[in-house]
């Protein structure tokens, strides 16, 4: 992109500048002793020039936006045509309580819903299993029923919002409760629009919250994969998630990398089933963190959208543009959120999320103030639904297309967290592909190491955290924190005893066996998923029957 004269040209610039202009500066002014490194400890040089990118083809390399390689954004027009969606992550307690929570955040602006299940949930067991026991509503909705989905969806019209569902050991039976209850509400399934994470393959590596071993898990997904492009056509049936593996302590090329290579194993697996990439490859999203390096983060999201494209179309033959298309989702980094002056924290989601909307975002859910403390109170969560508001209607930021594109700075962080993420897709490659690289602790091994370094760079205060190691105040801080009912553990499971009388047992039994015959055999599961829901079959249960069939995981003892 550059003339070699010019080239030259600056880096004889370099020099004489480094001679006289920075060397009498430093000589009165030295530079601050700390290291200038990145949230992920990569070194940071003194000044970008052309030098740092004098290979960049700005048309292979960079193109145009809503046009190959994608570097520059999916759509053409990015936010100056559409705002990102407004999706706020809430749940807890009840379905009731819930449900009043969406609808508040609806009134407030927000513009789609993303639903956060309680531990038991997420795990499979129903609120009254004896493994429940302490966790009901505490880091998300409890929902056991097809009946609990019904109420936490009340006076929700499933036509006109998108719905976000983070679930994923038992994602395909919570999306045949959200698939049932649009049915009682009267929306064909070709109405709706939404996404379950359903990425198992993070479980893992990362998050933990896995039930069956690795090779059963990943055909439930691929069931959904097919249910979905034949039925449900505008439901992204896989969000493949980078946000747990740099919640658990990933750099962000770990993050990058591990989850891309999660992305193409189940392009793969749905090409091995037989399915036509084009038709299942469009609905495929991710969903990435935004952590405090704010370059580094829009360097990140523009590595991705590049790396993506170039796979899809070159790698696994895509011949749909849509195919080569990486939308996501962005969260703000919940690991960044702290305890000590937790007022703090307000600042650094604004600028996780203007990092995630200069990066090209498609959604974004920004974190509450207390999250370090308590799921978000009324008032917190009012005040993270704003900062999203005030980027997009005060900032400025979503007038022009990709406009950090070209600095020479976020080019070459691009450029080298592209080539870093290629370096980790041979170490996967070398060991046989994802599934073996998770049972021989590769993936975990890597972030526990990464994690390890960031902790004893803050414990060592070469990295500042605010309130934590630098700037503290011993005086406490009050701030108000959500209440849920007291009484809600002892109301949900008076609705499960109510519900297990109340249904038909004898249809419930016949649906579960029919699930257990499909899980023996080869035949997507969905449809009888789907059935053993409408009788009103318990998460739990069904959960159980998969359990007696695929068996349950046990992370190996080398961990």
């Amino acid at each position: 992109m550059f003339d070699s004269k010019k080239i030259e040209d600056i880096r004889k610039g370099i020099e004489e500048w480094e001679e006289t202009t920075l060397g009498h500066t430093l000589s009165r002014f030295p530079e601050r002793k700390e290291k200038f490194i990145t949230t992920s400890s990569e070194p940071i040089e003194r000044l970008y020039t052309p030098l740092n990118i004098a290979d960049l083809d700005y048309l292979k390399d960079l193109g145009f936006p809503g046009e190959y390689p994608y570097t520059r954004g999916v759509h053409a027009t990015l936010h100056r045509g559409k705002l990102w969606t407004m999706r706020m992550f809430a749940g807890f307690g009840m379905a009731e309580e819930t449900n009043q929570r969406f609808k508040y955040l609806l009134e407030q602006g927000q513009t789609g819903l993303s639903i956060a299940f309680d531990l038991p949930t997420l795990m499979g067991y129903d609120s009254d299993a004896p493994e429940a026991i302490g966790e009901f509503g505490k880091c998300g909705v409890a929902v056991s029923s097809l009946e609990d989905m019904e109420i936490l969806l009340d006076g929700i019209p499933l036509d006109r919002v998108s719905t976000s569902m983070t679930i994923n050991s038992p994602a395909a039976i919570i999306w045949a409760m959200y698939l049932a209850t649009a049915e009682k509400q009267g929306v064909r399934p070709d109405q709706l629009r939404g996404t379950i994470q359903n990425d198992i393959l993070k479980e893992y590596i990362a998050q933990k919250e896995y039930i069956f071993p690795p090779k059963p898990s990943m055909r439930l997904v691929v069931d959904t994969m097919e249910y979905g492009s034949q039925f449900v056509p505008q439901w992204n049936t896989i969000s493949i998630s980078g946000y747990h593996i740099r919640e658990a302590g990933s750099t962000a090329v770990q993050e990058l990398a591990f989850t891309l290579a999660d992305g193409f194993e189940y392009v793969r697996w749905g090409i091995e089933r037989g399915l036509d990439i084009d038709e299942f490859a469009p609905r495929l999203s991710l969903f990435f963190n935004s952590h405090n390096d704010f370059f580094e983060e829009i360097a990140k999201f523009r590595a991705a959208r590049r790396i993506w494209s170039r796979e899809m179309r070159e790698t696994f033959g895509a011949e749909n543009p849509r195919s080569w298309l990486m939308r996501f989702h962005t969260q703000t980094a919940g690991v960044s959120l702290t305890a000590q002056q937790p007022e703090n924290n307000i600042v650094r989601v604004a600028i996780q999320a203007l990092a995630a909307v200069l990066g090209g975002t498609q959604s974004l859910h920004t974190n509450s103030m207390d999250e370090a403390l308590a799921l978000p109170s009324e008032h917190a969560v009012t005040i993270a639904l704003r900062t999203q508001q005030i980027l997009a209607e005060e900032s400025g930021v979503s007038n022009t297309i990709d406009p950090l594109g070209g600095s020479f700075f976020v080019e070459a962080q691009t450029n080298r967290m592209e080539a870093q993420t290629y370096d980790y897709f041979k170490r996967i490659e070398e060991l046989g592909g994802v599934i073996p690289a998770i049972e021989r602790g590769f993936f975990q091994s890597e972030i526990s190491d990464a994690a390890y370094l960031y902790q004893r760079e803050i414990d060592e205060e070469i990295r500042k955290i605010v309130g934590v190691n630098a700037y503290k105040d011993t005086k406490p801080y009050a701030i108000p924190l959500l209440q849920m009912d007291p009484n809600g553990y002892k109301r949900q499971v008076d609705r499960l005893k109510k519900l297990r009388k109340s249904r038909d047992n004898g249809r419930v039994g016949q649906t579960l066996d029919r699930l257990r015959i499909a899980c023996q055999g080869t035949e997507n599961t969905m449809p009888f998923i789907l059935d053993a829901v409408r009788a009103y079959a318990s998460l739990g249960e069904i959960v159980d029957v998969m359990k007696d069939v695929f068996g349950v995981y046990e992370e190996p003892t080398w961990i």
